[in-house]
This record gives C-alpha cells, structure tokens and sequence, in this order.
C-alpha cells in the first residue's frame, strides 16, 4: 500500500509540472481562451501524453533493471529490448499527439506537423527521458539503500555471532579449569571439596542465564568475582587475596564476564604456579561511568617476555572491540609480577 501511495504521489507530482510546462508551450496559441479552460486542456494533454510514458517507464523499473542486476539475461539483448521500447514510446508518443492531442484536445488550434518531424521527436525523447530518468534514478538509489541496509545487517549478525561465541567459549575455559581445582580438592579428599561443587553450580548457573544479557550490572559482575576467588582460595592456603571496589552506581550496566578471565589469569598463572606466598591484588572502581580494573598476581618465572593471549585474554580483547569504543587495556609482564590495567568508558557502547 506504501508504495501505491508513494507512486501515485509521485505521478500526480509530474502531472501537474507537466501541466504547467505544456501551459507555457502552448500558451501563445491559446491566447482567447480562459485560463481556466487552458488548464485542463493542458492537464487532458498531460494525461494522453503520459500513458506511453507510464508504460515505458515500468518496462524499464520492474523488467530491464531487474535482468541487468540480477543477470538473468545477457547485456546485449537487455539493451537491445530497451532500444526497441524507445523506438515504439517514440512512435506511440507521436501517434497521441498527432491523432489525439492536437485534433481533439486543442481542436486543432496548434500547428501541424508531420509524424516524424524532426523537432518534435527530439522533444518526444527529452519527454519520455525525463520522467523516466527521475524514476529510475530514484529505482537505484532504493536498490542501492536496501543492499546497504543488508550489508549492515549481515555485519551485524556477523559480530553478533562472532560475541557469542567468544561468551560460550569463554565458559568452558572457565569450567576446564574449575574441573581441575575440583580434581585437586578430590585426590586430597578435602571436606571442601562439596562446598566448591555448589559454588561451581551457582556460577554456571548464572553463565547459562544471565550472561546470555549483552549487559549486567556491575554489581553482579563482581558478585560472579567473589564467588569464584572463594571458589579458589579453598585450594590456597600461602595465598593472600586483597579486593578493593570504589563503586558509585552498583546498577552501572557493563558486559558479562568481562573481568572474569583476567581474575582466572591470575590463579592459574599466579597461585597455582608458586610454591612460596604469593598473593593477587585486584582493585576495581566505577565513577560516572568510568571503569578502572586492575589486577597483579605474583609469579615464579621470571620471565619478561612478550605476552601471548591465551583463550580467556584473546576473548576478552575481541569482546571489547566489539562492545566499547572508549577502552584500553594493559598488560604488563615483570620478573616478579604480573598485572593488568583496563579502562573502559561503560558509556562508549559500540554498534554492534
């Protein structure tokens, strides 16, 4: 129905220009005649001289456009039909304004002239070019606006995809190593060993549910922090863990299980690879939007080498691409620590 209405408002648009210009045109032959009267003399004119241009210009919309841009035919025979289609609007075109306009329209008021007279041909094609130009100019740009729209929406759903992906490849990152604290616990036969099997099923069961949101509040982000350093402290016991947050909006709305991989970093990475104290310092603070996020654990290693992402940090550095525009992140490898600074402006949300 839309495009009904836009079509009819479009035609009846061209009419009455077409109106005005046949006025002036004709105009100086019509001089006793009312203006009145002239005006639908014109408009009548109008209309006769519009049917082959009507019919020319939806050949050329819903037939030749169509073959060219889906190729279902070969561009010679395209351009040939369309040759044809001029050849015969010209014609059909001129039959109208010899054998209707003039005689019957203006009662024979206007000048005759032969079917084929070279100056009102050419006017004929200046005619039927126009408004068919304007429609099919405006027929492109339609097909070029909705193959744009679809290229955005097939990126779209590509990075859609692409997040959760990384999201549901993060959990079983996540699960291979909570399996394996669990397996520790066992072979110790450690009394916590329940105890972290409950903590493990809460946090699954918020990755199964909750995470699937693009956005939490920060306030359950670090709720899943807490319950998975509890989670692994009970493996600990020369390991201090200091936890400081500097929140002003708990309800600030961030990506889910973004910080998660950073604090899993460092417990397997950390703790779990010293035979000495260690500890793992995290602080986080939110204001106005603003995140600050820092972690450093102790190691045993030594090294200073490059960091290569591992599964968690390769996801967490993608999912903030396609989250944030505003954020940086930090890695720092020392000989004794290594520690992690991320800033995000939780207001600077991508368009995925």
């Amino acid at each position: 129905m839309k495009r009904v209405l836009l079509h009819s408002a479009f035609w009846l648009i061209y009419l009455l220009q077409d109106t005005v210009l046949e006025i002036v045109w004709v105009g100086p032959a019509l001089k006793n005649i009312p203006e009145n009267v002239q005006f639908w003399m014109a408009f009548k004119a109008a209309i006769a001289a519009w049917v082959p241009k009507l019919i020319f210009t939806y050949y050329i919309l819903y037939i030749a456009i169509p073959e060219i841009v889906k190729g279902t035919r070969k561009l010679f025979w395209t351009i040939l039909q369309v040759t044809g289609a001029i050849i015969v609007t010209i014609i059909l075109y001129r039959l109208i304004f010899v054998y209707c306009i003039n005689p019957v329209i203006y009662s024979g008021m206007l000048k005759d002239r032969p079917l084929f007279h070279l100056l009102s041909v050419l006017l004929a094609v200046m005619d039927i070019g126009f408004v068919s130009g304007v429609a099919i100019t405006l027929k492109l740009l339609r097909i070029q606006l909705a193959a744009r729209e679809r290229e955005k929406n097939l990126i779209k759903e590509k990075l859609e995809a692409e997040l959760k992906f990384l999201r549901h490849q993060t959990n079983p990152h996540f699960l291979f190593n909570t399996l394996n604290n669990i397996y520790a616990l066992a072979r110790k036969r450690s009394e916590h060993t329940a105890e972290v099997v409950m903590r493990l099923s809460k946090l699954l069961r918020f990755m199964l549910y909750e995470s699937k949101s693009d956005f939490i509040k920060v306030a359950d982000e670090l709720k899943i922090l807490d319950d998975y350093i509890a989670l692994e402290k009970m493996r600990y016991e020369r390991l201090t863990i200091h936890f400081q947050r500097d929140i002003d909006e708990p309800t600030q709305q961030i990506a889910p299980l973004l910080l998660l991989p950073f604090v899993e970093n460092a417990f397997k990475h950390g703790a779990s690879e010293s035979r000495f104290d260690s500890f793992i310092r995290i602080q986080v603070q939110v204001q106005e939007g603003q995140l600050t996020f820092n972690i450093e654990n102790t190691k045993e290693n030594h090294t200073t080498e490059d960091i290569k992402d591992n599964i968690g940090l390769y996801n967490v550095r993608r999912q903030l691409e396609l989250m944030y525009r505003e954020y940086d992140l930090q890695i720092q490898n020392e000989p004794h620590i290594f520690s992690v600074r991320l800033y995000i402006n939780l207001t600077s949300y991508a368009q995925v």
